[in-house]
């Protein structure tokens, strides 16, 4: 995709040791230094990337907002970016006190809920698809903004946007969302094709494998904000463990907003996302 800039470009593509396979990266202070989320194996990462000169020094700034590629099971997340938030840890609610899960009033990568945005690719299980997210002022609105090109080589074909759900993922991994009626996001696309469709993935205590989750799928036209509305009923289980095992809306750990499934380019803005109860 040409849109990306060079060093995001290479940051994704560069060729890992296999067990290394490449991490998400976040801010960790305003010197442009960074953090991973999977100990020993991520600094391992880590660690080859600075031989190679992808990471560190001055060059670092171009890689704050790349898609890392290993989605990992729900419920893990970084450290705290020191000075960062725009306000303190222990004043966060979490996003099932108001329903908001955020509203972008927060510095990126945080939702406003306390928790972290983070981007995946398909590059986890050898795919070649590309993106980038970061957040800015997108068609009028503070917004999340994934940027990227979808790629069905190798058997791989998604990207996305992507949050853990739990505040506290020391006291519990999951949130207990049955009070709300489903999920409200304000979205703007734009790409070649007139109306595209995306999905909305949901991750319980239930999905112990890497590909399960709870999808649904949603689709916006071309150039102009609009608000979905995803009640719980239109998740449906895939994958392995939860094909058949109902949501179970009481064990919530992880949301993803993704691009999937056919060869695309994608700009998808993201200016709200909450839970929502019927008037």
């Amino acid at each position: 995709c040409n849109a990306f800039t060079p060093g995001m470009q290479s940051i994704l593509n560069v060729d890992l040791p296999k067990k290394d396979v490449a991490i998400t990266m976040m801010e960790t202070s305003k010197n442009g230094h960074f953090e991973t989320h999977d100990g020993k194996e991520d600094n391992k990462a880590m660690a080859f990337l600075r031989q190679r000169g992808k990471v560190g020094g001055a060059s670092a700034q171009q890689y704050i907002n790349a898609v890392g590629s290993d989605e990992g099971l729900a419920g893990k997340q970084g450290k705290s970016p020191s000075g960062s938030l725009n306000k303190a840890k222990a004043a966060f609610k979490e996003c099932t006190v108001h329903g908001i899960i955020d509203d972008m009033s927060e510095i990126f990568p945080f939702t406003s809920s306390g928790t972290q945005w983070a981007g995946v690719t398909d590059r986890m299980m050898g795919g070649v698809s590309n993106g980038d997210i970061s957040r800015q002022t997108f068609q009028g609105r503070n917004a999340n903004v994934l940027h990227g090109k979808v790629s069905l080589k190798n058997k791989g074909g998604f990207i996305q946007m992507a949050t853990d759900l739990s505040l506290n993922p020391s006291i519990s991994k999951s949130i207990d969302a049955s009070n709300f009626d489903g999920i409200e996001l304000t979205l703007f696309f734009e790409g070649p094709d007139n109306k595209q469709d995306f999905n909305v993935h949901l991750k319980t205590d239930a999905c112990t494998r890497q590909f399960s989750s709870y999808r649904a799928t949603f689709s916006l036209k071309k150039s102009s904000w609009r608000t979905v509305r995803l009640r719980w009923d239109k998740f449906i289980g895939f994958g392995a463990c939860v094909e058949l095992t109902p949501l179970d809306l009481s064990t919530l750990r992880r949301l993803g907003i993704v691009a999937i499934g056919k060869e695309m380019d994608v700009t998808l803005g993201l200016s709200s996302i909450r839970f929502f109860r019927d008037d």
